[in-house]
């Protein structure tokens, strides 16, 4: 990463500077809307996509035919967006009110990796999406892993920013209106077993998912 993020213009005081402060906002998330100009469309394109952070880079998985991924590995650049909903803001007017939200932008160009790298990516997304899988599941098989396309994006030119306050509308303080904030709690629910997988108990890696959710 560059030594500082970029500079922010609007709000600056909610900037997020700390590398270790970006890495916790990118760990606590599962979801990148990565934007790109569509090189075949002429079209801007922004598409939801799993994810996780690996070290110093961001790592994407997706069908070696989907345009998506032709295009990343054309070499499009591109903006990967993660945001964390925290909670709404409710002030005295509708003009003051808010949501509380930890946000990461990462710019740049995503590059292929193959055969090993590969591997190792692949097992890296499966460990953070459902840790334990990649032990526990069944192997993948050659043709699976030939259709299927990793690309890194390095986390060398980034902004951050986060909101975790109040209403600040200290100017309608006298006003006999509620003021305040809702947070947004996101948690994992009980398993749901597969008509077809009904005979296998819940093993532990899914039980454990419960304890880790955010």
């Amino acid at each position: 990463m560059t030594e500082k993020p970029r500079e922010i213009r609007r709000k600056p005081h909610r900037s997020v500077e700390e590398l270790q402060a970006i890495y916790e906002i990118l760990d606590a998330g599962y979801v990148a809307h990565l934007g790109f100009n569509d090189p075949e469309s002429g079209e801007a394109t922004v598409i939801p996509l799993a994810y996780v952070r690996d070290s110093n880079r961001l790592l994407f998985h997706g069908s070696t035919g989907s345009r998506i991924f032709m295009a990343l590995k054309a070499g499009v650049q591109v903006c990967a967006t993660v945001t964390l909903l925290d909670g709404l803001v409710s002030a005295r007017s509708a003009f003051n009110s808010s949501m509380n939200y930890r946000s990461v932008m990462a710019f740049g160009v995503t590059q292929v990796l193959e055969d090993d790298a590969k591997n190792d990516a692949m097992k890296a997304l499966t460990e953070k999406l459902i840790p334990g899988l990649w032990e526990a599941g069944r192997p993948m098989t050659p043709k699976e892993f030939a259709q299927t396309m990793i690309v890194e994006l390095a986390l060398d030119d980034v902004t951050a920013k986060q909101r975790n306050d109040g209403a600040l509308d200290h100017e309608d303080a006298e006003l006999n209106i509620w003021a305040g904030q809702i947070p947004i709690i996101t948690t994992f629910g009980e398993p749901i077993t597969n008509e077809d997988a009904s005979h296998v108990p819940v093993p532990d890696y899914i039980k454990h998912l419960g304890k880790w959710g955010r």
